[in-house]
């Protein structure tokens, strides 16, 4: 593992965005896994402002997004088809028919998460996956337990997860769809790198577990532990609960 723990939320999104800069760069035809949350906004504003410079290049870039709710179609503004381009793709060079998120409004759930597994394969795989981390301790949507060798599949997700993504709809947990399409534990372990970003104190806790407690199911974020090539990038306050062993081995960017 390597972890980087940067002064604030600002700090840490510049260093997230320069990682895959620096991975779009060392590519001809990069694949990028993409993920969405509050975590990420920061991230994309970089990369959008690195575009804007002339420093960055997307016309190359291919990208699967980690997961989309059930029943929203891509118009809606609470989906994350929608988010991604309110966030990035309309800031940057990418080609839209490059741009993947699983169709959470498919008629046939299970043929779209097979296809959609059928898509990243062709694709080559993908070089770098960006990972945020939830509340119940899941990536992409992988609420507990979830065992390490799923593939892209439909979850049900948890009432916290619903909680914590209800702003989005309106504040109102209810209003949150009760379920999600979501790359399987095994899916983002394939990734040849994983980026791990969490910030804030609201994650120190839930940080510590995957980062040091059990390698389980029940906290499917504590996979990447199993990764032979992972970065994980916090802030101070989401790296207040790490044991003082683990923040020795940190690198500090003041």
């Amino acid at each position: 593992m390597k972890l980087i723990i940067e002064n604030d939320a600002g700090t840490a999104a510049t260093a997230a965005a320069q990682l895959i800069a620096e991975e779009i760069g060392a590519h001809d035809t990069p694949v990028l896994g993409l993920a969405t949350g509050r975590t990420m906004e920061g991230i994309y504003a970089r990369l959008a402002q690195a575009h804007e410079q002339g420093t960055l290049d997307f016309s190359c870039v291919t990208s699967f997004n980690l997961d989309e709710y059930v029943g929203l179609s891509a118009e809606d503004p609470r989906s994350y088809h929608y988010y991604m381009q309110d966030h990035l793709f309309r800031f940057v060079n990418i080609d839209l028919h490059r741009t993947h998120l699983p169709d959470g409004a498919a008629t046939d759930l299970d043929a779209e998460c097979a296809a959609y597994e059928a898509q990243i394969a062709r694709s080559g795989g993908i070089d770098l996956q960006l990972l945020g981390i939830g509340d119940t301790g899941h990536i992409g949507f992988n609420e507990p337990p979830s065992s390490f060798d799923t593939r892209t599949r439909c979850v049900e997700l948890d009432e916290a997860t619903r909680e914590q993504n209800a702003a989005m709809f309106g504040g109102d947990p209810n209003a949150v769809p009760h379920e999600a399409l979501t790359m399987g534990v095994g899916t983002i372990l394939d990734a040849r790198r994983l980026l791990l970003v969490a910030t804030g104190p609201a994650k120190a806790g839930i940080v510590a577990k995957a980062l040091e407690g059990p390698i389980t199911p029940e906290v499917s974020a504590s996979a990447i532990r199993l990764h032979k090539n992972y970065v994980v990038i916090l802030d101070e306050a989401s790296a207040a609960e790490l044991s003082p062993a683990t923040l020795a081995r940190a690198q500090r960017n003041a």
